[in-house]
């Protein structure tokens, strides 16, 4: 059995559809969805704000590369394209997969196309912080306590540019 962390973002377009559009693209393999959060953009500063978001997700048939492969065909749903003149560039939908655990073991990968645990998780609030609110005992494999590392680790000064959006919801509560 596979459990995956989700980090989802948007910044163009309806963001917040984008964010739905990946719970749905996700489905029944989601177990948990955190609150929304909007963010000012992380490495280029040129853009607008994201709504960004965590998603908890099982299936036990899953590989990591199958968490990869949904989260590309989620961007691909929302009309994402890919700027390689603009790495950290604005985009409709971007869903990295962080982090992956197998039979409750973490899954740890160097290869370029899939690294796990994501290699930036650490240094950013905006998984970090949205990932507490799903599993507030979480850890990051490789990096420890979520709360340390959002409290007092190098996300901590980006924390304080988060602003919750409890008025933002991107499961149905019907």
């Amino acid at each position: 059995m596979t459990r995956a962390v989700l980090s989802l973002g948007s910044n163009l377009g309806d963001r917040l559809a984008h964010l739905r559009s990946a719970v749905s693209t996700f489905g029944d393999t989601v177990l948990l969805a955190s609150g929304v959060y909007e963010t000012p953009p992380w490495g280029d500063q040129d853009q607008p704000a994201y709504l960004n978001a965590v998603l908890l997700a099982e299936d036990p048939a899953a590989t990591p590369y199958d968490w990869l492969e949904r989260a590309r065909a989620a961007e691909r749903a929302a009309g994402r394209t890919r700027d390689p003149q603009r790495r950290f560039g604005p985009r409709t939908l971007d869903v990295d997969v962080i982090a992956v655990w197998a039979d409750d073991e973490p899954v740890r990968s160097d290869d370029p196309e899939l690294t796990l645990p994501h290699p930036r998780a650490h240094l950013r609030a905006f998984v970090l912080r949205p990932w507490i609110d799903i599993q507030p005992y979480g850890r990051l494999p490789g990096h420890g306590w979520l709360t340390d590392l959002l409290n007092t680790g190098p996300a901590a000064d980006d924390a304080l540019d988060l602003r919750p959006r409890p008025d933002l919801a991107i499961e149905s509560t019907a």
